[in-house]
Order: C-alpha cells, then sequence, then structure tokens
C-alpha cells in the first residue's frame, strides 16, 4: 500500500512537470504583462502594444526560419548578415529605377540562395552547422559592405513605406505579416508530411535516413527557409527606414536564437515549434519594451535578455532531468 502510495505521487509530480513544461513560456509570457502593468501606465495603451508587435515583428519573423534549423539539430549564424545584404540588394535594384514589386522579389530570391548555400555547405559539405554559418556570416556582411561601399543606400519610392510602416484597419502590416507566416508555418510542422521529417531529423537523424526520409534535401529547404525569412525581415527593417544599412541585422541572429529557447526549442533539435517562438519573441520584445519605459540604460537591456536566456536554459534543462 505504501509502495502505491510513493508511485501515486511520483506519477503525479511527473504530471505537474509535463505541464509546466508545456505551459511555462506561456505563464511566464502572462507574469511578465502583469508586471509590466504595474511597473508603467503607459504599457497597456493601444499605441505601446502595436509598438511592441510592430518592433518585435522583425526578430519573430527571422526567429521562424531559426525554429526550422534548431528542430533538425542545427543552427544558423548568417540570418543577420543574410538579412543586412537582401536589404541592400532591394535597395540598389529600388534605386536604380526598377519597381519596387521587383526589387522584392530580388530580396526574396537572394535570402533563398544563400540560405539554400548554407544547406549545401551543411548537409553535402558535411561542415558543422555552426562553423558553415558563422563563415557565410561573414562572407555576407563583408559582401553587404562591399554593395554598399559602407554607406546607406536612401530609397525615395513612397510606395515601398508601405510594408514597414502601413496599416492595414489600422493595424500595422508588418504585424499582419508576421501572425500570418507564423499562423503558416504553424500548420505546415504539424499537418504536413515535411514537418514530420523536420521533427524526425532532429529527432534522431540517422534513423530518419534508415526510414527513407531524404535528410539533405530537406535540410536544404530548411536552411532555404531560414534565409527567405531573413529577407523578408529584410523587407520589413529596410522599408521602415526607407534606407539600407549596412550594419542592419547585427546581433539579431543570438535575439532569434534567444527567442527559440526560451520558446521550449530544444537546442538538441526535434523538440518545440513555432507558436512557441512567437511568444520567446514576445517576451524579449516586452522585455525592451519595459526597460524603455522605466528609462533604463541601453547598456542593461543586455544582462537582463542573457539573464531571461540563462534562466529559460536552466528551466529546460532542469525540467529534461525531471522527467527522465
Amino acid at each position: 500500500m505504501q509502495e502505491e502510495t510513493k508511485d501515486d505521487k511520483k506519477l503525479q509530480w511527473l504530471k505537474i512537470i509535463m505541464l509546466l513544461d508545456k505551459y511555462r513560456v506561456l505563464v511566464i509570457f502572462i507574469v511578465l504583462l502583469i508586471v509590466a502593468s504595474f511597473l508603467s501606465d503607459a504599457f497597456f495603451t493601444t499605441t505601446n502594444l502595436f509598438n511592441i508587435f510592430r518592433q518585435v515583428s522583425i526578430v519573430a519573423i527571422i526567429s521562424v526560419g531559426m525554429t526550422l534549423v534548431i528542430l533538425t539539430s542545427g543552427i544558423d549564424l548568417s540570418v543577420g548578415s543574410v538579412m543586412a545584404f537582401a536589404g541592400a540588394v532591394a535597395a540598389g535594384v529600388i534605386t536604380s529605377g526598377i519597381p519596387f514589386p521587383i526589387a522584392i522579389l530580388v530580396c526574396i530570391l537572394v535570402g533563398l540562395i544563400m540560405g539554400a548555400f548554407n544547406g549545401m555547405i551543411v548537409s553535402k559539405g558535411g561542415v558543422p552547422a555552426f562553423i558553415a554559418t558563422l563563415a557565410v556570416m561573414v562572407i555576407a556582411r563583408g559582401m553587404t559592405l562591399l554593395y554598399t561601399q559602407g554607406n546607406p543606400i536612401v530609397i525615395s519610392d513612397p510606395g515601398f513605406r508601405f510594408i514597414g510602416g502601413g496599416t492595414v484597419f489600422g493595424i500595422p502590416f508588418p504585424v499582419i505579416l508576421m501572425i500570418l507566416i507564423f499562423l503558416m508555418m504553424y500548420w505546415v510542422l504539424k499537418h504536413t508530411t515535411f514537418g514530420r521529417y523536420i521533427y524526425a531529423i532532429g529527432g534522431n537523424e540517422e534513423a530518419a535516413r534508415l526510414a527513407g526520409i531524404s535528410v539533405d534535401r530537406v535540410k536544404i529547404a530548411v536552411y532555404a527557409l531560414a534565409g527567405f525569412f531573413a529577407s523578408v525581415s529584410a523587407l520589413i527593417y529596410t522599408s521602415r527606414l526607407m534606407s539600407a544599412q549596412p550594419n542592419a541585422g547585427a546581433g539579431i541572429e543570438l535575439d532569434a536564437i534567444a527567442a527559440v529557447i526560451i520558446g521550449g526549442t530544444r537546442l538538441s533539435g526535434g523538440k518545440g515549434g513555432v507558436m512557441g517562438t512567437l511568444i520567446g519573441a514576445l517576451i524579449m520584445g516586452v522585455l525592451d519594451n519595459i526597460l524603455n519605459l522605466m528609462n533604463v540604460s541601453p547598456f542593461s537591456k543586455d544582462i537582463a535578455k542573457g539573464l531571461v536566456i540563462l534562466f529559460a536554459v536552466l528551466v529546460d534543462s532542469k525540467l529534461a532531468r525531471l522527467k527522465k
């Protein structure tokens, strides 16, 4: 009887741990919102909330691609540099007199090609993702500086401004775009063969290969999508500033990785999803906004972000051990 009681208690604790593991990101986000409402009266105003979503949209969209890569047990350090180069090329095309819709297509094509190049190096070349994407990060940043000659490329076409600054029924267009992308990728991961392949590769790559999955093709597609989403973020960022900045996207890959980790996707791959990433990105955005409203020094923001990331990783590690 005593043995059964011990087993029952262990089972109850396991259920609690699994529940915490499933909803911890949402709980953290809700607690953060409550704390923010007490810290500043300006936080829950419509203007401020839209501002948070608008600011978060760039990192969040890049984080979608990062989620896919990490789910396959990879990493992509090049997304910030790819974003900068794609934005610079788009700006260059527009300033040369070509209509901006064509510039949008060129920008997206640049992101896809550079992302696919990452995937080729990782899958076909057998180079570890960290090293491959680190090299592409440096190459893409150098290409950006060479293309722009280290100077901003100013855009004068007023139609291009809509992507980063326009609204639809009062809602910022980048926010609508972000939501549509997350919903689309949620469906892809949950209801398509491609999505199942991504989880299978992250769970056990060799087993996935033996099961007949074309691991190399899936990886190339995943890295290409990471480049695609980097180019979409480039369009929003460049449109908002109406110029391409040589240093655009510097450090954004770290924010994207942070959003993915905080959102509950395992760095080892095979577990997680884009909706957790969205909440992770919002947590980072709300934290940043609170610090701004409280006039906290910009130098302190990185410390706060680092502590949040460390806390998320520690919680994830602790819950993983408790479930064993």
